[in-house]
């Protein structure tokens, strides 16, 4: 996706009435980082999975986005991962970065998550009564 692209599909969207619009990208680490698409806010979203050693693969990622979701956090107990390391490489690669552990599964970390989308919305708009 490009920032072109999303300026035309959102001339044909009814956008009145919206606080958000998420965008999603390729779904990787390496090709979204490389188009600026527009958004007032990046958010990299990393599965417990996918390994602590991701930042240090896909600086570039890590570099433009404002936040990070560590998603899956409650598989934690079932895999290999350091979510301590993961913070640290995240961290070195964009010290600024925000970082939030989440489950959508349990629930963890979601109104984290609210929270950050709302105290963003309201430092770009506003506060909304």
């Amino acid at each position: 996706l490009e920032a072109g692209w999303i300026r035309a599909a959102l001339n044909e969207m009814k956008l009145d009435g919206l606080d958000f619009l998420f965008i999603e990208n390729i779904g990787n680490l390496v090709c979204p980082a490389e188009f600026d698409v527009g958004s007032h806010l990046n958010v990299v979203v990393l599965s417990t999975p996918e390994g602590e050693d991701k930042p240090l693969k896909y600086p570039l990622m890590f570099r433009v986005s404002h936040a990070m979701l560590i998603n899956k956090i409650d598989l934690l107990p079932y895999l290999d991962m350091d979510v301590e390391t993961l913070r640290k490489n995240a961290l070195g690669v964009n010290p600024g970065l925000k970082i939030i552990e989440v489950s959508a599964k349990t629930g963890q970390g979601i109104d984290r998550w609210i929270e950050l989308l709302l105290s963003e919305r309201e430092n770009l708009i506003g506060k909304k009564e």
